[in-house]
């Protein structure tokens, strides 16, 4: 149990370091998203169930969301039938 422990520790330093030095935002909200998931599994090890269902409830789902939506507010992420319009 204590290496799955020191695993997602691991992937909870990798996580946050590559959100912040990634060029995509799409891509830094996707590791971002990733980074709330495995400290909602950190939470539920350490028996705090409350805080791992807050954290994946807002951490990867309301606030993911809400920046999903500013980005494509901001012309960041394109959608597909307006790629496809200005293709000949």
């Amino acid at each position: 149990m204590m290496y799955f422990e020191l695993l997602l520790l691991g992937l909870l330093v990798i996580c946050g370091i590559t959100t912040c030095l990634s060029k995509n935002l799409l891509t830094s909200l996707i590791i971002f998203m990733a980074y709330s998931v495995i400290m909602s599994v950190i939470w539920a090890l350490l028996e705090a169930p409350d805080l791992a269902v807050t954290e994946a409830a807002v951490g990867a789902g309301v606030s993911s969301l809400l920046l999903f939506l500013t980005l494509r507010k901001l012309k960041s992420i394109q959608r597909k039938e307006e790629e496809n319009e200005k293709k000949p």
